[in-house]
C-alpha cells in the first residue's frame, strides 16, 4: 500500500487552501491512503467559524470524488446546531466511512473556548475491506490510554497544528506510537511558520520517513511488517 501524508501551509484564502489540497491529492499515486494536515483548509479561524463550516461542505464534494481510487483523511471545522467541532473525516469508495471529534481540545490556544469535545465511543479502529485505521488528532497524542484504545489498528493517523517548540515532542511520540502499537503512523503536520513540520511515514519497527521541505510525502510499504513484529515480537496485540 502506499502512504502519503501532506505538509503544506494554510493560508487565510479557504478557497486557495482547498484548491491547493485537491492539487496535492491529485499527484498521489493511485490506490493511496493520504492524510492532510490538522483544519488544514481554515486553521484556527476562531473568527471566521461560519466561513470555515462553508468551505467544509464544498471540501464534502470535492473530497468525495477524489476518494474513488485514494483515501483521505482530513480533519475540518462542523457545526451541529450552535456547537462546533474539529472533526475528521475518511473518505473512501466516494463515500464519507468515518467521522470522529476531537475529544482532547487544547488549551493553550482557546481551543476549547471555540470547539465542542467529541465523543469517545467515536475513536475507535475502522475496517476498510480487512485495512484497519485508528485516529488521534494532534493533543490526543499526548493521551497514552487512547495508543491502548486503538491497538490492533495497522494504522494509526495523527493530523496536526503542532507547535515548532514542542517539534521534538510530536516525532518522538509518532515514533513510539509505531513502536508501542507495533503499526505504521501516518503523521502530518502543518508547514506555517509556527508548526512544527516533522510530517513522516513511521513503521512498525520505527524507522521514520520525513522530509521538512516536501509538501508531499510518499513511501510504498510492505503491510506484512506489521505481522512479523506481532508474531515475532509478541505483547499480545492482534
Amino acid at each position: 500500500m502506499n502512504f502519503v501524508t501532506l505538509q503544506f501551509k494554510t493560508t487565510n484564502d479557504f478557497n486557495w487552501n482547498l484548491d491547493y489540497a485537491e492539487t496535492l491529492i491529485a499527484k498521489a499515486p493511485l490506490n493511496s491512503f493520504i492524510l492532510a494536515p490538522e483544519l488544514a483548509l481554515n486553521a484556527y479561524a476562531y473568527n471566521r467559524m461560519d466561513d470555515a463550516v462553508a468551505i467544509t461542505a464544498k471540501a464534502i464534494d470535492v473530497f468525495k470524488k477524489l476518494s474513488y481510487n485514494k483515501t483521505i483523511a482530513i480533519t475540518m471545522t462542523t457545526k451541529q446546531e450552535s456547537q462546533f467541532f474539529n472533526t475528521l473525516h475518511i473518505f473512501y469508495k466516494g463515500k464519507i466511512v468515518h467521522t470522529q471529534s476531537k475529544i482532547q481540545l487544547f488549551v493553550l490556544n482557546d481551543e476549547k473556548a471555540h470547539f465542542t469535545q467529541g465523543n469517545l465511543e467515536d475513536m475507535k479502529v475502522i475496517d476498510l475491506d480487512g485495512f484497519k485505521v485508528g485516529a488521534l488528532i494532534c493533543f490526543e497524542l499526548r493521551f497514552i490510554s487512547y495508543w491502548q484504545q486503538l491497538q490492533g489498528a495497522d494504522l494509526i493517523i495523527v493530523p496536526a497544528m503542532w507547535g515548532k517548540q514542542r517539534k521534538d515532542n510530536y516525532e518522538t511520540l509518532t515514533k513510539a506510537l509505531a513502536v508501542a502499537n507495533q503499526c505504521y503512523v501516518l503523521a502530518s503536520c502543518s508547514s506555517n511558520d509556527d508548526m512544527a513540520r516533522g510530517s513522516g511515514i513511521i513503521t512498525p519497527f520505527g524507522e521514520e520517513y520525513r522530509d521538512d521541505k516536501k509538501e508531499l510525502i510518499s513511501r510504498l510499504v510492505d503491510l506484512q511488517e506489521i505481522t512479523k513484529m506481532r508474531k515475532y515480537l509478541d505483547v499480545g496485540i492482534k
